[in-house]
């Protein structure tokens, strides 16, 4: 009963995605092909639709959820994470916009509007507040968060990088599952 329909909205998962048996995902979720959601992680699509792309890790206590219409927010704000993302431990991402090639670092906050674009390091304990846009090819760190520099070469092949080692990762777990 960790992943289920609300509202008649099942989550979609696709090819080999690992979902921890302690972590939720309810209602209108997508997770791409080879995605990973680890220990005690919460993805809530109660209210607006979430999207996950392909080889996205989500870490450990992590909560994903959206912004729903109302009277402040008529169209809300979907929460859409793109491809090769790493989203360290006990994130939060609301009704928020991330790229592909980032890497969300451990205890960060990402409010309702903001968008990261593609290539993107925020270092760990930042908070990007709502509406903000982090340009693509920089680290930015801080509360809030604010461009450091732009990534090194080194930094961008890491991206990449960690996405296959959390794929090999759950193709792991997944296995030990498979066993019984």
């Amino acid at each position: 009963m960790n992943v289920r329909t609300l509202s008649g909205k099942s989550p979609q998962l696709g090819q080999a995605v690992f979902v921890d048996p302690s972590a939720v995902v309810i209602g209108d979720v997508a997770l791409g092909d080879d995605c990973s959601v680890w220990p005690l992680t919460v993805i809530r699509g109660d209210m607006h639709r979430i999207r996950i792309g392909a080889r996205t890790s989500v870490q450990d206590g992590s909560v994903l959820h959206i912004t729903h219409a109302g009277p402040f927010n008529p169209d809300g704000y979907p929460l859409l994470v793109g491809d090769d993302v790493t989203i360290g431990h006990k994130v939060l991402l609301h009704g928020c916009t991330i790229g592909s090639r980032v890497l969300v670092g451990m205890g960060s906050i990402v409010m309702d509007g903001a968008v990261v674009e593609d290539e993107v390091i925020i270092g760990a304990g930042s908070l990007v507040p709502a509406q903000r846009t982090l340009e693509s090819g920089y680290l930015y760190m801080g509360s809030p968060a604010r461009q450091v520099r732009p990534l090194t070469d080194k930094e961008r092949s890491f991206f990449t990088y960690t996405a296959a080692n959390y794929v090999r990762l759950k193709d792991e777990h997944l296995a030990e599952l498979a066993q019984g």
